[in-house]
């Protein structure tokens, strides 16, 4: 089934996203999927608004860019909370407890679907607003629910670890466990939460939509503008990681990588740039630069708005990238390093073997092996075919994953569920 943009009776008037937060200063990959995935319904004529709790941000309405949101007062509900683990729980996302977004999206005028990105309690709020409403609902699966290490559970849980919860009548009220069970259709951005989710729930309606990007923004990137805003001079080769500074995406093992392969590669720099979502990680890896006296080659930005033309242009300068995570879901990053002509070398892990080809459109690493990430960049570096053959590869590659496409796959779900309801 092909989207025309034409509403029809099964097309829905407004989809209504829930989701934690929604801020341009702590984007991250669901961010900016229902960011894309907004804008383009908005263009279909399909209002599309964002309800998510007020972390980062004042409650109330506003736009980002053209896109509704409206923000609401939440409580992480648990008992002994410190100031500083309610900042890692907003940094990480937390179970948060809202109300007020639970009866903003129960009272929301003419909404035809609730589109659910976050599980818990405000998914639970989501589902069964829905259900008073009588009208259906779908969940995305970002990643984490079935294949997250152990290791990342543990790092996400431990701010209220041991501490009392007082929140869990309310995930009893709202159906908090059922959230996946009583959807009416899930969305899976990874093939392996993909396969996971069809070998456990054989009977539900389930669908692989991979996340997308904006092509023509990084194709045409200026390169200029960011080395000459970092004064990163044209001879100096750059190695490139965007992604959160977290422990799931290892670039601490990036870095001692890097380590090992500077000494017959004096010309190169690495370049990490992440919103900050574990400060504790930041400040190890910062000494582990200082340790292996790499501060004159390695830079750390803290993060880009995800419309900063600073971030296209970093892509467009770089000779290579880098994704060297311990975990991902689907890694939105590699589309991009596409998009801007960059080859690239990434872990083998989550969702990445799903779009990607070992030695085909990327170059792929067992994960959390530095032996392997320096053997890769030495490759990419020491050999220019390769490097070509690479990013011609996955400039093709990234063709089908235009939003105006992804969006196409998201409406066609949107219409089977409305019209399994007639």
């Amino acid at each position: 089934m092909t989207y025309s943009g034409a509403l029809s009776t099964h097309v829905p008037v407004k989809v209504v996203h829930v989701m934690r937060r929604f801020v341009p200063s702590k984007w991250g990959g669901t961010e900016s999927v229902v960011y894309h995935l907004s804008s383009e319904l908005l263009r279909r004529g399909i209002r599309s608004p964002v309800h998510c709790c007020a972390m980062f941000a004042l409650p109330g309405r506003s736009r980002v860019g053209e896109v509704e949101v409206r923000r609401h007062r939440y409580v992480f509900p648990w008992f002994g909370l410190s100031s500083g683990d309610q900042e890692a729980l907003r940094l990480k996302g937390g179970s948060p407890l809202s109300l007020p977004l639970f009866f903003s999206v129960l009272f929301e005028r003419r909404v035809s679907l609730i589109h659910v990105h976050v599980p818990h309690r405000l998914g639970g709020m989501a589902r069964t607003a829905a259900r008073l409403r009588r009208i259906p609902y779908v969940v995305s699966i970002h990643g984490g629910h079935f294949t997250l290490p152990q290791e990342q559970v543990d790092s996400m849980t431990r701010p209220f670890a041991g501490k009392p919860e007082w929140g869990k009548a309310f995930g009893a009220l709202f159906g908090s466990r059922r959230v996946l069970q009583d959807a009416d259709a899930v969305i899976c951005v990874g093939q392996s939460e993909y396969d996971a989710m069809r070998r456990n729930n054989p009977e539900k309606l389930v669908f692989l939509i991979p996340n997308g990007v904006d092509v023509e923004r990084f194709s045409s990137a200026d390169p200029c503008l960011f080395r000459k805003a970092y004064g990163i001079l044209d001879s100096e080769r750059i190695l490139l990681c965007v992604s959160r500074i977290d422990v799931q995406k290892n670039q601490m093992g990036l870095v001692r990588a890097f380590a090992r392969f500077a000494p017959d590669h004096p010309d190169h720099r690495l370049v990490l740039i992440g919103l900050v979502s574990v400060e504790d990680y930041r400040d190890r890896l910062l000494d582990e630069i200082r340790n292996l006296n790499m501060e004159d080659r390695v830079r750390l930005i803290d993060g880009m708005v995800p419309d900063d033309p600073l971030l296209a242009s970093a892509y467009k300068a770089a000779e290579s990238f880098v994704l060297p995570s311990l975990h991902e879901p689907f890694g939105i990053v590699v589309l991009e390093a596409w998009a801007a002509g960059v080859p690239v070398l990434a872990s083998r892990v989550g969702g990445i073997p799903g779009f990607a080809e070992d030695r085909a459109n990327a170059w792929l690493v067992p994960p959390d092996d530095e032996d392997a990430l320096a053997e890769g960049m030495t490759a990419l570096a020491d050999d220019p075919a390769l490097r070509r053959s690479l990013s011609e590869m996955g400039t093709e590659s990234v063709s089908m994953y235009g939003w105006p496409a992804i969006t196409d796959r998201f409406c066609d779900v949107y219409q089977q569920v409305l019209n399994r309801l007639c």
